[in-house]
């Protein structure tokens, strides 16, 4: 499928709800199958006290639960702002096929940037894309491995269950 300004226009227009709903902030986005739109989402970080309530991931939840499936191979994303590290991630694993955004990182920084501390949640968006850049050791937030094994019979074992091997 190809960029459809309509899917844009109402990304955009669904983020324009923050300028009068508290809890709200200015991220909108639709997710696309077959020229229809299956999900819509906004920033409700704030209102949902959810750090990952973003407008995309909040899209593709909507989205998801309405094809009953956490398949959206096939699904296009239209977005306000241009995602961060934990939005790229949620379209990944999702299976987004087409990513479309309106303002970039450095429209939204300039936007945004003025704000006091008090009135943002602030998120450093070069530190999340160096830490999903890298495998956890060379992370900047320390990490260490516990029960490993344990947690991994468990994985082999659910698998199994679901293609009739035996877990090794």
């Amino acid at each position: 499928m190809s960029y459809d300004d309509a899917f844009m226009r109402r990304a955009i227009e669904i983020s324009a709800q923050a300028l009068d709903q508290p809890g709200l902030e200015p991220f909108g986005a639709v997710v696309v199958k077959d020229g229809k739109i299956v999900g819509e989402g906004i920033n409700r970080s704030l209102a949902n006290f959810d750090p990952t309530s973003h407008g995309e991931t909040e899209a593709i939840r909507n989205a998801a639960r309405n094809l009953r499936t956490v398949d959206l191979r096939g699904c296009d994303l239209y977005t306000s702002c241009e995602p961060c590290a934990l939005c790229v991630a949620a379209m990944a694993i999702a299976g987004i096929s087409r990513l479309y955004y309106a303002a970039d990182m450095a429209q939204a920084g300039a936007a945004l940037g003025a704000l006091p501390e008090s009135a943002r949640f602030p998120i450093d968006v070069d530190h999340l894309t160096h830490e999903c850049a890298h495998p956890v050791g060379a992370r900047r937030m320390p990490a260490e491995q516990a029960r490993g094994d344990e947690a991994a019979a468990i994985l082999h074992a659910w698998a199994a269950a679901r293609t009739g091997d035996a877990p090794p």
